[in-house]
């Protein structure tokens, strides 16, 4: 008997394979990779030696609006560690500085000032100007102009008219922007609504380069790269975690050539090879990447990538938030039918392209290719009406697959593991 502890909130669930039923385990390397530093001395480290940028103490100075720009609730940054060393660098520069920490949310809710303190600390949320972007405020936000790809470039004015604007953010796998951080900080971190729906219009979603770790040719990476640009984004710091969402590595500098160094160093220990099975069980790496549905897409399209045609899906993901986007849960509630689905948003014009519309779109891809059992504390029925079949343990979900495979011909089908869904490039 194989037995996996999977990442499950802030805890685990126990997940016992039988041998004879075991195909194998797909996970990253990075949770074999030891840093020869600790976490602060890796960040300062990188900020120490920027690249592509003079050091960010060097940049501060003459600067008076600073805005840093730091992920929301839905991200593990270890802010903890990164914010501090970045405030010291900026008042290293220019002691008198104005500095406002800009929460880019994106399209999602905003962050409540428990989760401000969870992620800064009691003294940065005391002592600091924190601004949460609001996507809908049209009196603070500003219009660039046009994307390379014809949409409308709209962003948080407060970032644009900063005498230095800078990013703190985290490098992972991200399942259509090719990798999460730097130029996400301002796309879609602190774009407008209209911004972010026209960038994971259908066209791009549906790219074969908007996908795990593809960067050149992806439509929706180009245009976030642009907007980066556009908002002068100066400098970012962004790190890579482990799974405990410690500091494993950190780039600093430039917001394009120190991304790619992060995501270099990704590349090295993310990329596995895919093992086909008629039963793969992912996660979305636990809290807070699993405190929703929606979220949970993500790691639900690493299992996707290795689940034979007509197999299952096991997400296990906690889902204490319940389904996480109205829009999203609206849309799999209205519409049973699958392919119904897909065509209308085949259909659906860039410029009309309806906030998560893309996760649906790639929702329902991937549940073409496979039936979704999910694990998690969500209601039953919201669950069914997200077209998934509900579970509350690996074994009934092991029993319900058994079963809708078991109707195809087949019997005691293979299961492969993915402990972190989220983590990994499967190729």
């Amino acid at each position: 008997m194989k037995s996996f502890q999977l990442p499950y909130g802030k805890g685990h669930i126990t997940a016992n394979i039988p041998d004879e039923r075991f195909k194998g385990c797909l996970v990253s390397k990075m949770t074999e990779y030891v840093p020869t530093k600790g976490q602060t001395e890796l960040v300062k480290e990188a900020l120490e030696h920027p690249i592509g940028t003079p050091k960010l103490s060097e940049m501060a100075i003459g600067k008076k609006k600073v805005v840093i720009i730091s992920s929301d609730h839905t991200r593990p940054v270890p802010s903890k560690i990164i914010m501090p060393l970045l405030l010291e660098e900026v008042r290293k520069g220019n002691p008198d500085a104005d500095i406002t920490i800009l929460i880019s949310t994106g399209l999602h809710r905003s962050t409540t000032k428990e989760e401000l303190v969870g992620k800064f600390g009691e003294e940065i949320v005391k002592n600091e100007k924190i601004v949460i972007h609001d996507c809908d405020d049209k009196d603070n936000l500003v219009d660039l102009g046009k994307l390379p790809s014809g949409g409308e470039l709209i962003i948080n004015k407060l970032a644009y008219e900063a005498d230095l604007l800078v990013g703190e953010g985290f490098i992972e796998p991200h399942f259509f922007a090719g990798f999460s951080g730097g130029r996400k900080s301002i796309l879609p971190g602190i774009a407008s609504r209209v911004t972010v729906c026209y960038n994971h219009n259908a066209e791009f979603i549906d790219s074969p380069f908007a996908r795990t770790g593809v960067i050149d040719g992806n439509p929706i990476h180009e245009d976030m790269l642009y907007a980066a640009r556009a908002a002068h984004l100066a400098f970012i710091c962004n790190v890579v975690v482990s799974a405990a969402h410690e500091v494993l590595f950190a780039v600093a500098g430039d917001c394009d050539r120190a991304h790619i160094a992060g995501r270099n160093f990704l590349l090295q220990y993310c990329q596995v090879d895919k093992i086909p099975a008629d039963i793969v069980i992912s996660t979305n790496g636990g809290y807070p990447l699993d405190q929703n549905i929606y979220q949970a897409v993500k790691g639900m399209t690493a299992a996707e990538a290795t689940v034979n045609e007509g197999g299952v899906i096991i997400m296990v993901a906690s889902s204490t938030d319940g389904h996480g986007a109205p829009r999203f849960y609206q849309t799999f509630k209205e519409e049973p039918d699958n392919e119904k689905l897909m065509a209308q948003f085949r259909a659906t014009p860039k410029e009309e392209t309806i906030p998560d519309q893309w996760q649906s779109q790639i929702f329902v891809r991937l549940m073409e290719r496979a039936t979704v059992i999910y694990i998690s504390e969500a209601d039953d029925q919201m669950v069914r009406d997200l077209h998934m079949t509900p579970a509350h343990s690996i074994e009934e979900a092991i029993a319900k697959a058994d079963e809708i495979l078991a109707a195809k011909g087949i019997k005691d089908a293979g299961i492969t593991v993915i402990p972190d869904g989220v983590s990994v490039i499967v190729l």
